[in-house]
């Protein structure tokens, strides 16, 4: 389904349209599962991220606004989703530690798994307000102009928090700044226009 065809349809459904709606979740299977694979490594954890997401825009489809584009409240929910699925993925895995004859023998994910569970675990130690924004545009690849009319807010303020948040992130993952110089203090930071 391209993409103005998902606008259209999207349109439709949100104004209730049943027809629509399932043609709508149907079509947009395979680019919700896409966009869930770059923040989940693991194919089924992917799958199942991305039945969460086609379930909850199903249940909140009526709530789609019209603000920003249809497709881009869609990534939003499909963000939520896998990094809901991420969360309860890690919450069962501080319960079910592997076994150690299996971590003894090597078993770890791919270089690029890891480089996304990190960031993941990066993401998880910053204020909600940098980090939204951040995946929003890193992993899901939205625009500026859509990211501030998805979250309601000026286009500079969506700059600045993904300066922020990327800095930030930079800073947990790697325990220095932009210039490559260790990072001690936020005081440095530039203070954030106001909404």
């Amino acid at each position: 389904m391209e993409f103005d065809e998902i606008e259209a349809v999207g349109q439709r459904a949100a104004r209730g349209d049943k027809a629509a709606l399932d043609q709508l979740l149907v079509g947009i299977q395979p680019l919700i599962l896409s966009r869930c694979r770059r923040f989940l490594p693991n194919n089924l954890d992917a799958e199942e991220a991305a039945q969460d997401a086609l379930f909850s825009i199903a249940r909140r489809i009526e709530s789609f606004e019209g603000r920003a584009k249809f497709t881009t409240w869609m990534y939003q929910l499909t963000t939520n989703a896998a990094i809901d699925c991420y969360r309860k993925l890690k919450r069962r895995r501080s319960v079910l530690e592997a076994p150690p004859d299996l971590a003894a023998r090597g078993s770890s994910p791919s270089v690029i798994a890891g480089a996304r569970i990190d960031v993941l675990e990066a993401a998880e130690q910053l204020e909600r307000r940098l980090v939204e924004p951040v995946l929003m545009r890193d992993l899901c690849e939205l625009e500026y102009s859509d990211i501030a009319d998805l979250l309601g807010i000026p286009l500079g303020t969506v700059k600045s928090r993904i300066h922020d948040g990327r800095e930030q992130m930079r800073k947990v993952l790697y325990g220095r700044g932009p210039d490559g110089e260790g990072v001690t203090s936020t005081s440095h930071r530039r203070s954030e226009p106001t909404e």
